[in-house]
């Protein structure tokens, strides 16, 4: 089983090491190389509409799934207790509609905050 350690840090560093997940609460950003291996490096925005990070005092969970369909391995994975969950990768059709939800979920909060 994979594993990733994190590290909670102000600011990212310009060249993250393999195997870790950096986590900016201030910038509300984490970053970690991806971890199929090819090297690219995998920001997640920590937000109400994007990424949840759950911290129980010892391991760090990222929710939901990462899905790195912009890079050519097009990896998708799970980060859960610190451990790497490899998921099935997904088809064009079905990230397009990820895609597309994501937009209507960001338009719906966005709308719904703006009301208030």
């Amino acid at each position: 089983m994979k594993t990733i350690q994190h590290k909670f840090i102000e600011f990212i560093p310009n060249s993250p090491e393999q195997s870790i997940l950096y986590i900016s609460i201030e910038y509300r950003t984490a970053v970690h190389l991806c971890v199929c291996g090819c090297g690219n490096k995998v920001v997640t925005p920590i937000s109400p509409t994007d990424w949840e990070i759950r911290f129980n005092g010892k391991t760090v969970s990222l929710y939901p799934s990462i899905g790195n369909w912009n890079f050519e391995c097009k990896s998708h994975y799970f980060i859960t207790r610190n451990e790497i969950f490899i998921a099935r990768k997904w088809e064009d059709w079905e990230i397009e509609e990820g895609r597309q939800e994501d937009v209507e979920n960001k338009n719906k909060f966005y709308k719904k905050r703006h009301k208030k």
